[in-house]
């Protein structure tokens, strides 16, 4: 699986080359192509971004990314994009389709951009989705026979066209995937209750602290503690093991999201960022039963020329957004199976669970003192008005109840199970209503 740029770049060096040698390279690169080498034909005739066109000079405006979709449309029964929503100023969210239907098929969700003044990953996103519907090779067209990528392009395009990193009312929507109260965040938990991807990569951006925060890529996995065991250490398999090493081989710095190192020594200072909360788009990855992977490029320049031409600098976050796609491509493609089976184990024991349910903490926190569920209830008795507020919310998080004399029942044995008490109990940091908890099983 090569990396070599659609526009006829340079490609990135492999890894014991001189790390200046490695970004120059990545910035020459226009494009990142994932598991296929284009024809000739493929590169004459495929659509190319506002931001290839310019050299990296500028960002994809929104009628350029509308054509682009709407020309990828065009292909047939390959591609596909719908609207799934509409933002608060008016503005569609799409969803782009690649590869597979079949029922066996892994499914595999890139979301794009949740904070409009980080673009890199929304660029990253748009040319993954043109090279793979022009792909002629026969590795990617296997991987597509068996693997159904969905990419939500934009994310947040009110906050796009404002650069701001919350959405037009300014709200940060990766701060929102419990309450859902933005159209954003509401479109992507339609996506995840109707798709139910097996694997979700978040894209972002972050800006340095020199010297302990400074790596040109980070990566995270979900530190929910509620998150399946098997899933968890897949995900976290895929960030250490598979987009840092290739970010490596790439010539990029890498390190962990949040976790400021010592230049030195290169051992952890402290952390700033990256815990359990369950209203984050990685953490809720985990909880709804898929490999959750958050990838970070670094905004900020790195060289005295990259402050001078910018395209540069945004050539250099691309290519390592794009770096990081092609190691989750590969990753899915070799470990099918396994993924497979640990999202099908974590969806069904909903059903038969019997153990605690963590309202706080991390992988590697304990939660505080009261905030352990460790004989959680059977279920949450809702009154009619709070069923009333929440019913929207409930269903969008794929969460089933029943009716219950005067008032709604949400039993915890169903897929959804450690989410529940998230959502429903009154101890929990973000919960949507206070239910009365039903210990009479």
């Amino acid at each position: 699986m090569p990396i070599t740029p659609t526009g006829g770049g340079l490609r990135l060096p492999r890894r014991g080359r001189v790390r200046s040698l490695a970004l120059a390279a990545a910035s020459a690169a226009l494009t990142v192509p994932l598991l296929t080498v284009p024809s000739d034909a493929a590169r004459t005739t495929a659509p190319r971004t506002g931001f290839e066109l310019s050299g990296g000079a500028r960002w994809t405006t929104r009628s350029e990314e509308a054509s682009l979709l709407a020309a990828l449309a065009r292909r047939g029964d390959r591609v596909s994009v719908r609207r799934i929503g509409t933002t608060s100023q008016g503005r569609p969210l799409r969803l782009v389709r690649v590869g597979s239907s079949e029922p066996d098929a892994l499914t595999v969700l890139l979301v794009c951009g949740q904070h409009g003044d980080e673009p890199a990953a929304r660029e990253a996103c748009l040319s993954t989705v043109r090279d793979l519907a022009h792909a002629t090779d026969a590795r990617t067209r296997a991987f597509l026979a068996r693997t159904e990528v969905l990419v939500v392009p934009t994310a947040n395009p009110d906050g796009l066209a404002a650069g701001t990193r919350g959405n037009g009312d300014g709200v940060d929507v990766n701060r929102d995937h419990l309450a859902l109260r933005t159209a954003e965040a509401r479109a992507v938990a339609a996506v995840l209750r109707d798709h139910e991807p097996d694997v979700i990569e978040d894209l972002h951006e972050y800006g340095a602290t020199t010297p302990y925060y400074d790596k040109d890529l980070l990566v995270l996995w979900p530190r929910n503690p509620n998150t399946d065991e098997r899933l968890h250490d897949e995900a976290r398999d895929l960030a250490l093991d598979r987009v840092r090493s290739a970010a490596l081989d790439a010539g990029f710095g890498t390190g962990i999201y949040g976790v400021w190192t010592d230049p030195d020594t290169g051992r952890p200072v402290k952390r700033s960022a990256g815990d359990g909360q369950e209203r984050i788009l990685r953490n809720i990855a985990g909880l709804k039963h898929a490999v959750g992977l958050l990838v970070e490029s670094r905004t900020d320049a790195l060289s005295a020329a990259e402050r001078a031409d910018p395209a540069l600098s945004h050539r250099r976050r691309v290519a390592s957004q794009l770096v990081a796609i092609e190691a989750l491509f590969r990753y899915t493609d070799e470990r099918r199976a396994s993924i497979a089976a640990a999202t099908a184990h974590a969806r069904a024991a909903g059903s038969g669970d019997l153990g605690p349910v963590l309202l706080g903490g991390a992988d590697d926190e304990a939660p505080a003192p009261g905030r352990v569920l460790t004989d959680p209830p059977c279920g949450y008795r809702l009154t009619q008005e709070q069923f009333a507020r929440v019913r929207d919310e409930l269903a969008l998080h794929a969460v089933t109840s029943r009716a219950d004399g005067d008032g709604v029942y949400v039993p915890l044995r169903q897929p959804s199970r450690k989410l529940i008490p998230l959502l429903l109990d009154g101890r929990a940091a973000f919960h949507l209503t206070n239910g009365q908890p039903d210990t009479a099983c």
